[in-house]
């Protein structure tokens, strides 16, 4: 499985105090480096930075790096969390898009991409991408769905020709807010169809502690698939969505089983969302299966 999406340094602000902390691609590495089997192997396409890679060095050395680029400096994002809606994000540097000088790439079983910053790749890497690539691809729409402003805040907007990006890829994800970037349809509905009518398999869209809601287009009829939430204290807001992604496609890849693989990216999100601390990780796997189980 191939993984791409930029690195972050996230500086995270709850309740007036700050933490810096590894982010960005991070949280699916760290899910998945936490997850998979001996026999797996996960190959990890970002960019780091000397200044900065000690963040993410017990993750990112536990995968594949022959695709890990080092660059100057990566992008440092202020975070702002609420207990309620969604958070405020401002960038305190951007960097460019990752190179994909990916050889081999039909060995891959399946590439997943995270626009963390919504720079990861350009629409014509994606193009190319998947003019060689026979296998899926998955998209986490991610801060794609913000643009930025001259100061650097990132605010939602809709997407530019996103449906050309729906076509390239098999899978989406999306959160609620997400969704209404996609395409500028007047409900969600609409939305929705335009996208699954664009080419792609299936619209991922999650709602936090409302769970999933999957949906599915056959002969012009939308169909969707809700899996609820678990029940957890949550004491974290940062990379729910990132953990979701990665492992409902590590499951998707493994079994095919979307039923089984949308139950276990829902408890991953949610696991992720009672970790009060990024160590916590750990205990991903076991966590998962205990209530997958």
């Amino acid at each position: 499985m191939l993984v791409i999406g930029h690195s972050v340094e996230d500086h995270v602000d709850r309740n007036g105090s700050v933490q810096i902390k590894p982010g960005g691609i991070y949280y699916s590495a760290s899910a998945l480096r936490n997850f998979v089997d001996k026999d797996d192997e996960i190959y990890l396409c970002t960019s780091v930075s000397d200044k900065n890679y000690d963040l993410f060095k017990p993750v990112y050395e536990k995968l594949n790096t022959k695709y890990l680029q080092f660059i100057e400096s990566i992008p440092f994002v202020y975070l702002k969390i609420k207990d309620k809606g969604e958070r405020e994000e401002c960038y305190g540097s951007l960097t460019d898009n990752l190179k994909l000088n990916l050889e081999e790439i039909n060995e891959f079983d399946g590439i997943y991409l995270n626009m963390i910053t919504g720079y990861d790749v350009s629409l014509n890497q994606l193009l190319e991408l998947r003019h060689n690539y026979k296998g899926l691809i998955y998209i986490d729409v991610h801060t794609f769905s913000r643009g930025i402003d001259e100061n650097m805040k990132r605010h939602f907007r809709v997407i530019p020709d996103f449906n050309r990006w729906a076509k390239s890829v098999d899978i989406i994800q999306a959160n609620t807010h997400e969704l209404f970037t996609l395409n500028s349809k007047p409900n969600a509905e609409e939305i929705i169809k335009e996208v699954l009518s664009s080419g792609c398999r299936m619209l991922i869209v999650t709602n936090g502690e409302s769970g999933s809601k999957t949906f599915l287009l056959k002969n012009n009829e939308l169909s969707s698939l809700s899996i609820p939430a678990i029940n957890i204290e949550a004491k974290n807001k940062v990379g729910c969505g990132d953990v979701f992604g990665s492992i409902f496609f590590y499951f998707y890849l493994k079994t095919g089983d979307l039923i089984k693989s949308l139950n276990a990216a829902n408890i991953a999100g949610g696991c992720a969302a009672s970790y009060a601390d990024l160590n916590e990780f750990k205990n991903l796997k076991k966590d998962v299966v205990a209530r997958l189980n």
